[in-house]
């Protein structure tokens, strides 16, 4: 492949529409290969925003806007890195011959939890647990009493959890119904999941460069109102269990298609596994790879979507313990102590320009084996505050 060097007339471009700490990593990997970067967002200085060689802020949900900075800046590659964006947008500038990672029907299907879960079920035969969907709080509470408590309520639209909650009695449906209501995305229809009763939930990050197929470690993580908090890889799981998690990962990415990484949510019984969610980019819970891979989850992918091979180095256990905010500051200052900087552990800062309480600031990264990782990142990250 030629590689060239960036603002010149002859650069490889690539855009990110969604700006944030995942979308930081990846422009620095894209930076370390001579491409020009340009990161797209709908607030000023966000993390990537700080590594690009140019950046926007625009209403991401605006079709015309979105156009009309792809149709300025003729990137070689679009990479949409968040959910809330303009699938109109993409659509279009794929039809105007824009190269789309992975595609835009893919970022269709899986930005919509509706499109996802009936192509994974329907169309791929996936095993997944019985769900419904309901457009009102009376057919919220007939589906939750027909699929059983407790029950997952989701908007079938929203990112990092937002919205998300479990109902375990009817009392609940009401306070369910708000919470999803005051989401981030389109909360006009929501899917009610059956509790599945599972072990354990992994992400298998999967990478597909046109060629070959490949897989990290699974990753195991706790969530907390929906979203991530710990991640640990590997998730000591059966070969059987991890050979049909690889299989599953590959069907629906296969269906999907295009090249990029995938973070492919999977739910384990056993031996058995059921589909949750994909997403056509970089995982939060993948943050854990920039300690126990030589190319993180954001090299490959970035190699992916370049077609390059997809070869790597699992180094070892590790663990992610991501702080949150507790506090709502127009500047915010993380105080790190300096003990999460050791021969094993270091923290990664996103520079997010406001904080509120729940948005996540950083993350502490642990290499050791992954129990001891895991106890490890939970005590550290009890040394990263507001100040």
């Amino acid at each position: 492949m030629l590689f060239s060097a960036p603002l010149k007339s002859n650069s490889k471009k690539i855009m990110l529409l969604g700006s944030g700490e995942l979308g930081k990593e990846v422009i620095i990997e894209a930076q370390r290969l001579g491409l020009e970067t340009i990161a797209v967002d709908r607030y000023e200085n966000a993390p990537a925003h700080h590594v690009a060689h140019r950046s926007y802020v625009v209403n991401m949900q605006d079709k015309d806007a979105i156009l009309e900075i792809i149709r300025r800046e003729k990137p070689d590659y679009i990479l949409p890195e968040i959910e809330a964006i303009s699938i109109d947008a993409l659509f279009e500038a794929e039809k105007e011959g824009f190269n789309v990672i992975p595609n835009a029907d893919a970022v269709s299907k899986t930005m919509n939890r509706k499109k996802i879960r009936t192509f994974a079920a329907e169309d791929m035969g996936l095993k997944t647990g019985p769900y419904k969907f309901v457009t009102t709080e009376a057919g919220m509470l007939e589906a939750a009493r027909e699929l059983g408590f407790p029950c997952v309520i989701k908007p079938v639209m929203s990112s990092s959890g937002h919205g998300q909650s479990v109902a375990r009695s009817e009392s609940d449906i009401p306070k369910s119904w708000e919470m999803a209501k005051e989401a981030r995305g389109d909360a006009s229809e929501l899917i009610v999941e059956a509790f599945v009763d599972f072990d354990y939930e992994i992400t298998m990050l999967t990478a597909r460069n046109g060629k070959e197929t490949v897989y990290c470690e699974p990753i195991g993580h706790e969530q907390r109102d929906g979203d991530y908090v710990f991640s640990w890889q590997p998730m000591a799981m059966s070969e059987l269990a991890k050979k049909r998690s690889q299989e599953m990962a590959k069907t629906i990415t296969d269906g999907l298609g295009g090249q990029g990484l995938f973070g492919v949510e999977l739910f384990i019984k056993g031996d058995e596994v059921y589909f949750s969610e994909v997403s056509p980019r970089p995982h939060d819970t993948g943050m854990v790879t920039l300690i126990t891979q030589s190319q993180s989850e954001f090299a490959l992918h970035l190699r992916a979507v370049l077609g390059l091979p997809l070869g790597f180095t699992f180094y070892g256990d590790g663990a992610s313990a991501a702080f949150k905010s507790e506090a709502h500051n127009y500047a915010p200052v993380v105080d790190v102590d300096d003990s999460l900087f050791s021969d094993n552990s270091f923290v990664r800062v996103f520079s997010k320009p406001e904080a509120h309480k729940g948005r996540r600031l950083a993350v502490a990264l642990v290499f050791d084996e992954v129990e001891k990782a895991l106890e490890k990142s939970r005590e550290l990250i009890k040394k990263v505050k507001d100040a």
